[in-house]
């Protein structure tokens, strides 16, 4: 039996939009559980990751904005930046090298790396190191 028309939109609507890697041109809500996925740490770093990438389908948005939890002994690997990007700590502790020179980190922290920056994050102590990533896209060549 087929479903109305009505009903798809409904079913559609109530499992977060069009189908999963489809663009999205609309205004929406998305949740990290639906969105979650497992990985090494990026940059070449150690450990295991799990990245939020929030608003990956989202059509035309210029804005990378992913969450990030950095589990024990897990980190973001040395890499210089081709743009500026923002990393904002929620949780946890991790030790911060930015530019050569190591710092702390932990809730409440702001990090500024700027395009032709050099910098690498690390998990410290037992609690997942937790971040909000933002940085603008990077335009495709022509």
């Amino acid at each position: 039996m087929r479903m109305p028309a009505c009903l798809a939109v409904a079913a559609l609507v109530a499992a977060g939009g069009a189908d999963a890697g489809e663009p999205r041109r609309d205004s929406y809500v998305q949740s990290e559980r639906d969105i979650a996925v497992e990985q090494p740490g990026p940059h070449e770093g150690t450990g295991t990751t799990t990245a939020y990438p929030f608003f990956d389908d989202a059509e035309g948005f210029e804005t990378i904005f992913r969450k990030r939890a950095l589990h024990p002994g897990a980190s973001i690997g040395e890499h210089r930046n081709d743009k500026d990007e923002i990393y904002y700590v929620l949780s946890g502790r991790g030790e911060l090298m930015l530019d050569g020179a190591n710092r702390d980190v932990g809730p409440g922290d702001a990090v500024l790396t700027r395009d032709g920056s050099t910098h690498a994050l690390y998990q410290r102590g037992d609690e997942d190191l937790v971040i909000f990533i933002v940085y603008r896209k990077r335009a495709a060549a022509p």
